[in-house]
């Protein structure tokens, strides 16, 4: 009998990106979140502020999104109704890097 693996594969997160990765196509926004209590969530906003995607903030406070070329704004929301907006520009071909504290 075999065990298949239930929920998602997706890469362990981490500051350094994952291998195969090619930013020639991609445009990539990442960050570090200090100072939140339990878990943490970051959230992506378009430019006119629809929700896009959403991410568990690792253990180490690294989280990160695969986005298309523009204007976003990423919403991290953590423990005790903390709740803190950051407005990033992506670009193709590039890490957009953040660093937050909450």
């Amino acid at each position: 009998m075999s065990v298949v693996a239930q929920g998602c594969a997706a890469p362990e997160q981490t500051v350094e990106l994952p291998a195969g990765i090619d930013l020639s196509t991609q445009a990539v926004i990442q960050g570090v979140v200090t100072g939140a209590r339990g878990t943490a969530y970051a959230r992506l906003l378009d430019h006119t502020g629809e929700f896009t995607g959403e991410v568990v903030v690792s253990d180490e406070g690294v989280f990160r999104f695969f986005a298309a070329p523009g204007d976003w704004t990423v919403r991290l929301i953590a423990g005790g109704g903390v709740t803190r907006d950051v407005s990033v520009h992506a670009t193709q071909g590039e890490v957009a890097q953040l660093t937050v504290a909450l």
